[in-house]
């Protein structure tokens, strides 16, 4: 894969891709990141008028935000593996862990090769950070990749992350989270949100009929179904809500509840 750097807000291309719109660099966009194009901005401005696609995507990152601060200062976690991370951009794992510890070690994870391309350039003079491409679902390869082992030490408390990621595994999603949480110590976290339409049913059927537009599938799932993924863990307080709700004290509220009512988020630990 070729890819192209140009001055100015690092801009990367792999063949033909900034020809149509790309997911990863939709919520790139919708986040507030430069790493988009004039196709996927088109794109955003367009479905930003139809529905509040922006604020779905910004709970979830300040969901990710919270998790990563309470990890860092109240759990002394030093170690990330962000699963489906998409381009790094605004509010990132390793910008916000990092400036919390510089010691922290990130690992991000995701097999589509526009991401990755953007994510490397994004991540080239950080030592403590790198990009794993690899389809989350195959763990081991995951966990094998020299990056993972290079970063990350199994036998310390990590943090898993998947973030925005779970409605796109369409097959046993369950499993791949008991095969990550399999491979974590004590003392580890696992956290997740989930797209669900047990609230706002129109408004995320709008969102899987974009997506689905674009050769991605999403999968929204009922709260029973998202508990069944956090089997084996211990929930920190107030366990499985709506992600916007998590721990959200102190923060502005949304600006849609419509959208703040669109995704669940869960934190568990892994006992002993």
């Amino acid at each position: 894969m070729r890819c192209a750097v140009q001055d100015g807000p690092q801009r990367v291309t792999t063949n033909g891709d900034s020809e149509r719109p790309n997911v990863a660099r939709l919520f790139d966009y919708y986040l507030g990141g430069a790493h988009n194009f004039a196709v996927d901005r088109a794109m955003a401005e367009e479905s930003i008028r139809r529905f509040p696609v922006a604020e779905m995507a910004r709970t979830i990152r300040s969901f990710s935000r919270r998790v990563v601060r309470l990890c860092v200062e109240e759990m002394g976690i030093r170690q990330f593996l962000d699963l489906g991370s998409g381009i790094p951009t605004a509010g990132n794992v390793h910008e916000v862990a990092q400036s919390l510890d510089p010691s922290c070690n990130v690992v991000y994870v995701d097999h589509d090769p526009v991401a990755v391309a953007h994510s490397r350039t994004m991540l080239r003079d950080n030592l403590s950070a790198a990009i794993v491409q690899a389809d989350m679902c195959d763990v081991g390869a995951v966990l094998r990749h020299p990056e993972t082992r290079r970063l990350i030490d199994f036998t310390k408390p990590t943090a898993v992350l998947m973030v925005g990621i779970l409605p796109y595994v369409r097959s046993e999603p369950a499993g791949v989270v008991a095969r990550y949480r399999a491979a974590l110590c004590p003392g580890s976290v696992l956290a997740l949100t989930h797209l669900t339409r047990d609230v706002e049913p129109g408004l995320v059927d709008q969102l899987v009929d974009m997506v689905d537009g674009m050769e991605s599938e999403l999968v929204p799932r009922s709260k029973q179904d998202v508990e069944e993924f956090l089997c084996g863990l211990q929930l920190l307080e107030p366990g499985l809500v709506l992600a916007a709700h998590w721990r959200a004290d102190g923060e502005l509220p949304g600006t849609s509840a419509a959208a703040d009512a669109s995704t669940y988020g869960a934190v568990g630990v892994v006992s002993g």
